[in-house]
This record gives C-alpha cells, sequence and structure tokens, in this order.
C-alpha cells in the first residue's frame, strides 16, 4: 500500500523543471519530511543508460523505437526507485513522467495517444502521480535557456514546429484533469515561481494529511 506522496514535474525543454524540483527537495527536506529527488529518463542503472541512446545525437530513431525506449527506463524506474519509496511513506519528486510520453511521443511525433496511456500503465503498474506540476514557458523563450545552459541534445534540436505541439500538449492535458495538474509559469523569476510551488506542495500535502 502507498503512503507517500508522488509529485511530477512536466514541461517544455528550458522550463527550469529540474532546478525548480530541486530546490523544492531540499526545502520540503528542511522542513522534515522524507524527499526523494529522481528523474526520467535516467532514475537507475539502466536508465542512465537508456539515457545516453535516447539524447545523444546519433542515429535517427523511429517515434515508436524512441517511446519503447522511454516506456523501457519507466517500468525500471516505478519498479526499482519510485514504488519502493511511496510505499516507506516518502514524497517522490520526478522530473519527467508518463505525461512526457503523451506530449512528446503522442502530440508532438504523432503517435496515438491513448495507445501510448495504455502502454505508460502497463510500464507503471497503473501508478499515477497526486500532483503533476506544468512549469510551461514560451517554446523560444525555453530554446534559448537551453542553448545558454550548454546541454543542447536531440530532443532539443527538434524543430520549432515539434516544441510548439508538446507545448500544446501538455496543456491539453492539463486542462483534461484540473484535479491532478496544476501550470506554474516559468518565465517568472526562479524565486517567484519557487515560491509559488511551495505553497501549492505544502498545501496538498496539508490536504493529504
Amino acid at each position: 500500500m502507498l503512503r507517500g506522496f508522488f509529485i511530477t514535474f512536466e514541461g517544455p525543454e528550458g522550463s527550469g523543471k529540474s532546478r525548480q524540483s530541486q530546490a523544492l527537495a531540499a526545502f520540503l527536506e528542511a522542513q522534515g519530511h522524507r524527499v526523494v529527488w529522481t528523474q526520467e529518463p535516467g532514475g537507475t542503472e539502466l536508465g542512465r543508460q537508456l539515457r545516453q541512446a535516447l539524447l545523444a545525437r546519433q542515429e535517427p530513431l523511429t517515434a515508436w523505437s524512441e517511446a519503447f525506449l522511454f516506456l523501457a527506463d519507466r517500468a525500471q524506474h516505478v519498479a526499482r526507485v519510485i514504488r519502493p519509496a511511496l510505499e516507506a511513506g516518502h514524497i517522490v519528486l520526478c522530473d519527467r513522467y508518463t505525461d512526457s510520453t503523451l506530449a512528446y511521443q503522442g502530440y508532438g511525433r504523432g503517435l496515438p495517444v491513448d495507445e501510448l496511456r495504455r502502454l505508460n500503465a502497463l510500464a507503471t503498474g497503473g501508478l499515477v502521480p497526486d500532483l503533476t506540476v506544468l512549469l510551461d514557458v514560451d517554446v523560444e523563450v525555453g530554446l534559448a535557456r537551453r542553448a545558454r545552459s550548454r546541454e543542447w541534445n536531440r530532443l532539443d534540436a527538434e524543430t520549432l514546429a515539434f516544441h510548439q505541439r508538446v507545448r500544446q500538449g501538455y496543456l491539453a492535458l492539463a486542462q483534461a484533469e484540473p484535479h491532478r495538474w496544476v501550470v506554474l509559469q516559468a518565465d517568472a523569476p526562479f524565486d517567484e515561481v519557487q515560491k509559488r510551488l511551495r505553497d501549492i506542495v505544502l498545501q496538498r500535502l496539508t490536504r493529504a494529511g
């Protein structure tokens, strides 16, 4: 039985998910909570190997090859990291999860979203986040941030139209499940976004008991 609280972070490239979620993890730990911060892909040893294959500029991947690599990473990640931490009563913060597959491989690549939902459910054993935070940012602003960070990868190098489809996909997903999603404007100053994020998470944790 899961006793913890599961929060995922989603957003277009350059939205600041990693920095914001890591800062939140440090804040929650300082408040006395037991926290696990993790990411996809790369939250396990297998995931770190798959991350290299997925993000490195190598031979082109087909849309389904890309999707199945992300799903393999996710299945291992849930089984080895996320579910055990939740069962132990930890707060789990995950930088990207199932909704990334829907946004990138579904809306971005054009794969059938309903089929990707079914595969996500198989890979995760039906594990759904308690809260998903969408850090939304204009695509061109986000990509400019990524370029300055020198962390440019294969997905960053996709067309502007691809990234716009991904962003619109995220907004559609959030609109369809407003009870699970919270949308924050990530182009605001970092501290302002972090304060809003902390307030929302503390409210949700209090409500969850």
